[in-house]
Order: structure tokens, then sequence, then C-alpha cells
């Protein structure tokens, strides 16, 4: 096999969101990049996160939709899930995507791209291989952005339950539907395709640890979304499971239950219990970085620039914010800096251009969840020295008795929105309710913006919508600014 030998200023390894970001910013900063891919064209969001999920959660809410049309006064008769025809259209949409990405990615010239799996020599050349470990490409680069993405963790509890063990990656390689899945982990993914199974008529029980469900760290918001989902089906956010074992082609997990021991089988076993950085392939013994506790290198997160070398860290590798939309910025930031390296910037500096490395965004997470999470600037728990200081004030509604909640019988879920105790200034929130995404975004704008309590009820609400419930929130909040600090509210 002849060798390919090259000598780029920045070398991307990677071709997901982040890698694919951190080449064009690199490129656009005028440096000769080489873009390096070992597996398929694709990102994770296309091809196994985003969007199967969402296809697959929007045929649940379909079948969900009609099994409630009774309590309007509206019948439609018997209700039957194809699971063939709901995976077929969940593969082909989930391909459609694909091939979006895919395109994107060949519109790249040949001579900036290079197939194989890449592992460090040293802090600047490359070692690229087939999967057989064939060497057949040499890269010497002044830096290098790392952007290899993470991978689902599975722990020690289901080895030998063989092809009865799934990620969410096998759940859109499915032909049809099973009757029954235990999900271990009710996090972002668990959550997300437990629910939808469940909705699809799959028989769902849902296994947690340490009373965490999604990514929610606000006390009364967990104990509302666990209330609601356990409505649902069988949910223990702490359970006691004693085993797991295969029988024949089904798991059996014993496992207590109300205080009761219980053994139940299930066809799948979902394990959503986190992920880990694709790291073991690069070799980074040999770069002389400083790694921590789990094999990741130490970084700066506003560069994204590993201590005291030339390697960038960008996308869910470095588990800062493993969004889609987070590892885009993250991308460009890195790109942008490796181009530059080693006049590195950080990701806020006005000397950047905002398309390249622009500012890192107010912190926003959804869960697609019915109803949907939502986490905004700072979370219950990244506040907990400025609560403990008596320095936040929390404005709080309930969707129970909302208006067009109840209206459209979505009438289920908290939000708790944190505000500075003096200025009014919007902090963060956390939320479970109706169409949280659309309110997650108005205060993620505002979050940004650093906008006040009083600056966000003097904005325009209508009537009757969902918003009306976050002006519920803040009118709480005002009272307490009003009470606390003698701030006047200047709006209704």
């Amino acid at each position: 096999m002849s060798q390919t030998n090259l000598s780029v200023d920045v070398a991307v390894i990677g071709a997901g969101t982040a890698g694919l970001a951190a080449y064009r910013a690199a490129k656009a900063e005028g440096a000769k990049v080489v873009l390096i891919e070992g597996g398929p064209y694709g990102t994770s969001c296309a091809r196994v996160g985003c969007m199967p999920s969402k296809l697959l959660i929007a045929a649940a809410e379909a079948a969900h939709h009609a099994t409630r049309a009774e309590a309007f006064g509206v019948s439609v008769g018997q209700i039957e899930v194809d699971g063939r025809r709901v995976m077929e259209r969940v593969r082909r949409e989930r391909d459609r995507f694909v091939n979006f990405v895919v395109r994107d990615s060949l519109a790249i010239p040949e001579s900036e791209r290079l197939r194989g799996y890449a592992r460090f020599e040293n802090q600047r050349t490359l070692l690229v291989s087939d999967a057989e470990n064939r060497m057949h490409a040499k890269v010497e680069a002044r830096a290098v952005v790392v952007a290899t993405g993470s991978t689902p963790t599975v722990l020690p509890m289901f080895d030998g339950l063989g092809d009865r063990l799934i990620v969410n990656d096998d759940v859109f390689e499915w032909q049809d539907l099973p009757k029954s899945v235990a999900v271990f982990g009710p996090g972002v993914i668990g959550l997300e395709l437990g629910q939808a199974l469940s909705r699809l008529g799959v028989r769902v029980r849902m296994f947690g640890v340490g009373g965490l469900i999604g990514p929610v760290t606000d006390p009364k918001i967990r104990e509302e979304a666990t209330r609601i989902f356990s409505q649902e089906f069988p949910l223990d956010t702490d359970a006691n499971v004693h085993s797991l074992r295969r029988v024949l082609d089904q798991v059996e997990i014993d496992f207590e239950w109300a205080g009761e021991r219980r053994r139940e089988r299930f066809d799948y076993v979902l394990t959503a219990t986190g992920r880990r950085p694709n790291l073991g392939r690069l070799a980074l013994e040999r770069t002389g970085v400083r790694l921590d506790d789990r094999g990741v290198p130490l970084f700066d997160s506003r560069p994204l620039q590993v201590l005291e070398s030339r390697i960038f860290l960008a996308g869910d590798v470095n588990n800062v914010r493993p969004l889609l939309h987070e590892a885009s910025d993250e991308g460009r930031i890195a790109g942008a800096n490796a181009a530059r390296f080693p006049n590195c910037t950080y990701g806020a500096l006005s000397d950047v251009r905002p398309e390249l490395a622009p500012q890192r965004r107010s912190a926003l997470s959804i869960v697609f969840s019915d109803p949907q999470i939502a986490i905004i600037g700072s979370s219950w728990k990244e506040l907990e020295a400025a609560r403990d200081e008596n320095r936040v004030i929390v404005g709080e509604v309930s969707f129970e008795d909302q208006g067009r909640s109840r209206v459209m019988l979505v009438n289920q879920g908290r939000l708790r929105l944190y505000a500075d105790a003096r200025e009014g200034r919007l902090l963060g929130a956390e939320m479970i309710g109706p169409r949280a995404e659309h309110i997650a975004h108005l205060l993620g704008w505002a979050h940004q913006q650093q906008q006040t309590v009083i600056d966000l009820l003097c904005m325009p609400f209508y009537h009757p919508v969902i918003e009306e419930g976050l002006r519920t929130a803040l009118r709480d909040a005002a009272k307490q600014l009003e009470d606390r600090s003698g701030l006047q509210r200047r709006c209704a």
C-alpha cells in the first residue's frame, strides 16, 4: 500500500458536526487543512441522534394524540400501530438526513480529505491507518483539532446479554417494534426513546439511579417530572436491580418494586447510562499531554486548547455541552484557534469574526419528551453558591391551571426561573411543561441579552397562549424583587 505524506497547517480528526465546522473555520482563516475520518460520513445527530429519535417521537405523538381524542368528544375508532411502517419511515427519513450531510462532506476536495483512523506519533505528527491498522498516510500539522465524538457507555452489569442488549444507535435499525423493552437510564436519551416506545405500544419499564431524571437539577422540577412520567409507564429513578440474565431470546430482570421482589422478562434492554469520549485510537500517551481520570486531556474550555499543547478538543469528545448547536460553535472556535496557533484567542474576543468563532451562547438544553424538559442559562445546581448567599430569587408557575394548557389538555408541568435578587437579571431556568422548547428559546434569548425580570414583563404577551404561564412566573419573581429590593414593576 502506497503512503501519502502531507504537510498542513491544521489537521481535523473527525468529520461530524464539530469536525466539519472546524474544517470550515480553519479554511476561512486561510489555513491549509486536512479532514480525517475513519468511519462513515454523516453526523451522529443525523445518523443515530437528534433526527431519527425525533422521527420515532413524531410517530409516538401521532398515536398519543389519537388515543386522547375521546377526551375532546372525538371518536377515532380502534388505534393500531404498524411497527414495520413506523420503523420503515424512521429509517427512510433518517437516511435522507444522513445523505444531506454526506453530500456536504464529499463536496470537500479529495486533496483535503483522508479516509482512515488517525493516531498521534507526537503532538504534530499523525499516522493514518485503515481498519486493519495498515498505515497509509502520514500528516505533519502545526495544530490538530480532535473532534471524534462519543460512544454509549455499557456497564459491566450488562455483560452476557448479547444481542438482547442495545444502545440508542441500534433502535433505528429495527425492522419492527418489539413487544417489550427495559430502559436503564432516565436521562435525555432514555426518556425520549422510552416514552416514544411506550406510546407506540411497547411495554416499557424504566430504571434509574440516585433519583436523577433527564438533565434536571432543580428538586421541585425533578419531583414534578418523576410524578408525570410515572403515570405513563413504570419508572423507578432509584432502582434496586439484583440481576440480569439472558433467557433464550429475552432478558430476565430480578429487581425490587414498591418494596416487593419481582422478576420480569423483556425482549431488549436499552442502556442509556451515559457516553464516553472516542479517544481510544488516538495514542494520546505519545503527545505528552496531561489526562484526567477519564483519559480526557486537560483543556481550557474557552479557546478549547489542550493545556500546553497544539491540540484542540471540540464537540462531544470534550463533554462540555454535548449538543449539536454547541458542537458546531465549538468546531468554529477550535478551528479558528488552530489556524492561528500559537496566537490562540478566546471564543469571546472581539478580534475573532463572529461567523468563525462566536461567543459562547447562553446554555440551552431541551428534552423532547412530553411534556418537554428544558434548562436555560445557569441551572439550579450551578447557582448553589449564589443561592446559599441569598442572592437568587425564584419565580414559579404550575401549568395545571394555565388557561391555554387546559384548553389543549396539556396542563402538566412547572417552570422555575432564577433571577439576581438585587437587579432582577435573569440567571437561568428549569422547567417541564407544554411547548417548553418555545419558552426555552424566549428565555435563552433573554438570558444572552442579560435582560431582567422587569424587561421581560414589558414584552407583549398574547391571550390565550401558553407563554402567559411564563408571565405568571415573571410576576412572581417581580413581586419578590419589589419586596426585597424595592424595584418597581413598570409593566403589568
